[in-house]
């Protein structure tokens, strides 16, 4: 048995991040979302946003009910550095696995993270994930036309201060 543990939306400038779980064999999915604060000062700095990637997996697995013969394996992504040092502390070395999600989980978690953009009142693009700088770049327009929508951007990347619109945030 395993589950799969993948996020969606960590490198888009808006909301916060989507981590999700699915367990293969039953194609049982949850997830929940690291909130957007973590990926603004100060909290970004301080690197909050890891802990509370690796508090919300653990989550997931207890929601999921882990059981002690199923395998983990965890995106590579760097928001799960922590959560990996962690599950290996809690689960031992054998049964935690670094890979490349790809298939019906990754669908799943993005699906989740499209959907909570889009309650926000944004249309991504189509083309979102083979266009990330237009995608970016899109993202940046809807919060210039939408200023009240500013609470909901990660703008705790140093980077953004070249642009006009982060340098007051």
């Amino acid at each position: 048995m395993t589950i799969i543990v993948d996020d969606a939306g960590s490198g888009d400038l808006l909301f916060g991040v989507v981590i999700g779980a699915y367990r293969v064999e039953d194609r049982e999915f949850k997830y929940g979302v690291v909130d957007v604060k973590y990926f603004q000062r100060p909290s970004f700095r301080r690197k909050e946003y890891l802990k509370q990637t690796s508090r919300l997996v653990l989550q997931l697995l207890e929601e999921l009910e882990l059981k002690t013969d199923e395998t983990v394996k965890i995106c590579r992504g760097s928001i799960f550095d922590q959560a990996l040092e962690d599950l290996r502390k809690k689960l031992g070395e054998a049964r935690i696995q670094r890979v490349k999600v790809t298939g019906e989980p990754q669908y799943l978690i993005e699906t989740a993270y499209l959907d909570e953009i889009r309650n926000l009142g944004y249309e991504p693009l189509k083309e979102r994930e083979l266009k990330r700088a237009k995608s970016f770049f899109h993202m940046m327009r809807w919060l210039k036309k939408n200023p009240d929508k500013m609470k909901h951007a990660k703008t705790g990347w140093p980077r953004l201060s070249k642009y006009r619109l982060f340098r007051s945030t």
